[in-house]
């Protein structure tokens, strides 16, 4: 296993309204028995990350900044009982203690002990990543799946987008053979999609976004209809085509017009998952959901309750959202990573250490 040959490493600072700046920090060190320290192999850029890159929202000058990363255990808390150095693992996109009553109903994203990367200066886009309660957090990738390149991007879909658009499908109570709307062509919405079709087995899949290439791999990825979202009647289409509407719909963006759009198109009795971080969404179309009684679920995805089950998925061949990285970069070039998903050249960046 790599090990380092000196001290400190090269992390991923805010700095200011589209200025990130990859930087020399302290290597994170074991501050409690439960910690353990991961070398990161893989690391993302998230569409929520361009919300503080933007300015939408508001960031500290300093703040480390990533919340998707896959690596190798380096080192080991005196109480960490799961993991051995050397394992492969999978990071959720927060952490969480695996014991308190929520982890146990498969909420971790509502952990009594929940961090978010980056809080304490330990950001995912870096070199090594501190992890706190390790054996509730980490997930051990499946053997040989370090050695499979897209197999390996796969895992680090798992982080969050992979597990936020299943998370999103679930919540919408879509069922086998029945059929769903997911409105986003984002990484999460594609991978919804994902998910509806090949995990769920959703017989109708439509697709809403208006990218074309990224409708197109929704279509790869089992949506049989696409919708441009920018077409002023796409929500009288939708309800044509489905007779009504659909029983469930994914809300994948987090402004107000996909709300709207997503709402519109629900069938009466219906449930709305939103799982796009809700930056821009003003008002809620409350009297719509009132008087078509559609139930609307809220979404801070618990990716680690799913971690096993799509992990099986991929390694099966079921799934391989490897497919929504559609830019590599090493990690000393995150910034052109940042500034192609904001200009949107590139669905999601995956930014490659140089640990293997």
């Amino acid at each position: 296993m790599p090990r380092r040959v000196k001290e400190g490493m090269k992390a991923t600072v805010y700095h200011g309204v589209r200025d990130v700046r990859l930087e020399s920090v302290p290597d994170p060190r074991i501050k409690t028995p439960t910690d353990a320290i991961v070398r990161v192999v893989r690391a993302a850029i998230c569409g929520s990350d361009l919300w503080f890159y933007r300015g939408v929202t508001r960031w500290e000058p300093g703040e480390r900044t990533g919340h998707e990363f896959i690596g190798i255990v380096e080192e080991l808390g005196s109480e960490v009982r799961t993991l051995a150095k050397g394992d492969y693992v999978i990071a959720p996109f927060v952490s969480s203690d695996g014991t308190c009553e929520y982890c146990h109903a498969g909420l971790q994203t509502s952990c009594v002990h929940m961090a978010n990367w980056g809080d304490d200066a330990n950001g995912g886009q870096a070199e090594a990543v501190r992890v706190p309660n390790a054996d509730g957090t980490l997930v051990k990738m499946a053997p040989g799946m370090e050695h499979d390149e897209r197999k390996l991007a796969s895992a680090l879909a798992l982080c969050d987008v992979m597990g936020t658009g299943h998370h999103g499908v679930v919540s919408a109570q879509a069922q086998r053979g029945g059929t769903i709307v997911v409105v986003g062509d984002g990484a999460v919405g594609l991978c919804g999609v994902l998910s509806a079709a090949r995990v769920i087995g959703a017989e109708r899949v439509i697709a809403v976004g208006h990218n074309d290439a990224r409708l197109a791999l929704a279509q790869a990825f089992g949506a049989t209809h696409t919708f441009n979202s920018h077409d002023a009647t796409v929500d009288a289409q939708i309800v044509e085509l489905t007779r009504g509407g659909a029983t469930a719909v994914v809300e994948a963006v987090g402004n107000q017009e996909s709300m709207d759009l997503a709402v519109a198109v629900a069938r009466p009795g219906g449930t709305v998952s939103f799982v796009g971080v809700p930056h821009n969404v003003k008002t809620p179309p409350m009297r719509e959901l009132f008087l078509k009684n559609v139930a609307l679920r809220g979404a801070l995805a618990p990716t680690r309750a799913y971690m096993e089950t799509l992990m099986a998925h991929v390694m099966s061949g079921a799934i391989d959202p490897s497919r929504v990285f559609d830019l590599s970069l090493p990690l000393d070039r995150v910034t052109d990573g940042y500034r192609a998903m904001d200009e949107r050249t590139a669905v999601k960046v995956v930014l490659a250490t140089g640990v293997h």
